[in-house]
Order: structure tokens, then C-alpha cells, then sequence
């Protein structure tokens, strides 16, 4: 719009309408600017105002008149002031967009906190990828923690964007964390995950009623694991996709015998209850827990990540650098266009000659 005006101002000026006083077009150019374009836009506005200034003048021969030289200087007490207006603006809002983010990292810390690098008998790292350019959390949930049952994993994934969400997502991860510490049945931890998602779908319904749209689809997809001092891993799936293992250069899926619907769609289980269901898991065996971010990632000719001959291809490193150099491959694949977040946890079985070879290599 300041733009238009000026250019505006230049046809009346240079044609036979110049008889049109535009002293107080050209005026609100920068002032205008000011409102929207940010400080180099104003500047830019302004500069543009004088450029007019200075040629419509010289066209029409007005130099020395008093009309001139008080539109010079209208212009420049505005740009001035619009300058100093827009730098106040700038760095008023760059101070809440900071504090916004501190907050939102803070959110981060407490919802998906990194993993411990070693729990018990396992080495374990985590990674969570969001696809929205400068979000810190969604609708992705993990978490591992030790247990005197084991070590515990929980990923899981909310259908669904925005604050609610996350307020699921806060939910399950809420009533992990604390049965995770007393149920010694892992299926009970998972009934503990579904009660606590009704409780809070349940709230937000009541709450929100009005403002339907905004809600999240009320159901997670969602895997408990826990690896117990015997060489095994025991799984429980509710609609999620399947851990991989990794063992001697090859990448096995666990796939459940009895198929599960999501947290928040048990009337659609027909009668199928939850429970754990028990793999191999060996020392230097890896396990991935991953969200359907992952294997959905497309290329621009909607090609699926390839996951498990990514995995296959990086057995030789450490759990972290595992992590980063998938993250990297992701990134390629899809030319740093993520469709969805992403989640993933992974889980190192040690056991004495693993660790051995491990510390050595």
C-alpha cells in the first residue's frame, strides 16, 4: 500500500494533474509503512517518498517555493518518527517471541525430556523432530524411565495439532510416568494411560464445548516396552506401529499377535483385552520405538523412508550418533520438508560381553 500511494503520487505529478496538491500522500507513505513492512521497510518508504520528492520537483520546476521545501521536511519528520515507531514495535514483539520460546522450552523439558543415556541394562538416546518450523512440542509423547520391574518405555502419538494435543499427550505421559513405578503388570500401565486420557477428553468437553473445532481427536496410538533382566522385551501395542530390532545387521519387526485399537477407542477391541506380549531381545541387540512421523516421511516423488535399511546401515554406531545420523537421513529424504513430527527412542540391550566389546571398540 505505501508503495501503491507513491507510485500514485508519481502519475499525478508527472502529468497534467499535477495541479493536485499530493504534499499529504506522499506524507503518510512512510508513516504507513511503519505499520506493517518493519524498520528496513519503513526506511525503504521513506527513501522512496524523497526519491519522488526530489524528481517531481525538479519536473515541475518548483525549486525555491515554499510548498517544496515544507513537503521536505513533513516527509521527514514522519519518516523519522515512523522509523523510531517501527524499532520500538520490532523489538517489543522480539522480546515476547523470546519469552514465548523460553517458555515453550521450558514446556519441552518437563513434557519430553531427553532420555538417560544408561538405565540399568540397557544405553538408550531419544530424539523428538517437530515438522512446524520453530515448535518445540506436539502431539508426539516418549519416555523411558528404570523400574524395579525393568526398564520402561512408553511412544505414542495424538491424532489430532495444537494445545490439545499437547494436553493429551501431557496426560498419557502423566499417568506413565507415575504406574510405570507400581504396576508390576505391564497391560496395567497401559489401562492407567487410557484412564487417564478419558479423564482428560472428558475435561476439555466440558470446557470447550463451544469451540469444537480446536479439539483434538480423542485417541492416542501408543506402545508400552520393558526390558526385564532376562534377555526378552515385552511389548504392549495399541495401534501403533511396530518397534524394529536390530540384530547382527538385520531388522525384524515386532509385530503384534493380537492387534489393539488406539487409547481412546477401546469400544472398537470387540473384547481384546491388553496384554504384554514377550520377543528376544539379546545383548547388543537395539530396539527402535518410533512414531509414524518416521515411516511416513516422503520424498518429493512420495517415496517412503526406507527405516530398516537405514538401521542396517548404521549398526556400527553408538545410540546417539545412531540417532542423529537417521535424523540426517530423514532431513535428506525428505529435502528438510517434514510432513509430521516425528519421535524415536532407542534401546541398546548391554550384557557383559557387549559392554566389553562396546567399551573396547
Amino acid at each position: 500500500m505505501p508503495f501503491a500511494i507513491a507510485l500514485l503520487v508519481v502519475v499525478i505529478e508527472l502529468t497534467p494533474m499535477h495541479f493536485i496538491y499530493t504534499g499529504p500522500l506522499l506524507t503518510a507513505t512512510p508513516a504507513l509503512a511503519a505499520v506493517t513492512m518493519g524498520p528496513k521497510g519503513t526506511l525503504s518508504a521513506a527513501a522512496f517518498a524523497l526519491a519522488i520528492s526530489v524528481t517531481t520537483a525538479t519536473y515541475n520546476q518548483a525549486w525555491g517555493t515554499q510548498q517544496v521545501y515544507t513537503n521536505f521536511l513533513a516527509v521527514l519528520v514522519v519518516s523519522v518518527a515512523s522509523f523510531t515507531l517501527s524499532r520500538a514495535v520490532q523489538t517489543r514483539r522480539q522480546s515476547e517471541l523470546a519469552q514465548i520460546r523460553r517458555i515453550a522450552m521450558a514446556a519441552q523439558d518437563v513434557l519430553l525430556r531427553p532420555v538417560p543415556t544408561r538405565l540399568g541394562p540397557v544405553r538408550t538416546a531419544s530424539m523428538y523432530l517437530a515438522a512446524e518450523a520453530g515448535a518445540q512440542i506436539g502431539g508426539d509423547l516418549y519416555e523411558a524411565v528404570q523400574t524395579r520391574y525393568g526398564v520402561r518405555m512408553i511412544v505414542g502419538d495424538v491424532r489430532g495439532k495444537g494445545l490439545p494435543a499437547v494436553r493429551s499427550a501431557a496426560a498419557v505421559l502423566g499417568a506413565f510416568r507415575e504406574a510405570a513405578h507400581y504396576e508390576d503388570d505391564l497391560a496395567e500401565v497401559m489401562n492407567h494411560c487410557t484412564a487417564a486420557l478419558r479423564r482428560a477428553s472428558a475435561v476439555v468437553e466440558g470446557v470447550d464445548q463451544a469451540d469444537e473445532g480446536d479439539q483434538a481427536e480423542d485417541f492416542v496410538t501408543a506402545l508400552v516396552a520393558q526390558v526385564p533382566d532376562r534377555h526378552v522385551v515385552q511389548v504392549v501395542n495399541c495401534g501403533h506401529p511396530p518397534p524394529l530390532v536390530l540384530r547382527h545387521g538385520e531388522v525384524q519387526e515386532l509385530l503384534p499377535a493380537s492387534p489393539l485399537p488406539p487409547l481412546g477407542l477401546e469400544g472398537l477391541s470387540s473384547g481384546v483385552f491388553p496384554r504384554a506380549e514377550s520377543y528376544p531381545f539379546a545383548p547388543g541387540d537395539r530396539l527402535l520405538l518410533h512414531t509414524d512421523g518416521v515411516i511416513e516421511a516422503r520424498n518429493p516423488d512420495h517415496e517412503f523412508f526406507a527405516l530398516p535399511e537405514a538401521m542396517k546401515a548404521l549398526h556400527a554406531f553408538s545410540p546417539p550418533e545412531f540417532l542423529e545420523q537417521l535424523h540426517r537421513g530423514l532431513v535428506r529424504h525428505t529435502q528438510g520438508r517434514l510432513a509430521d513430527d516425528a519421535a524415536m527412542i532407542l534401546v541398546e540391550r548391554l550384557g557383559k560381553e557387549a559392554g566389553e566389546t562396546r567399551r573396547r571398540s
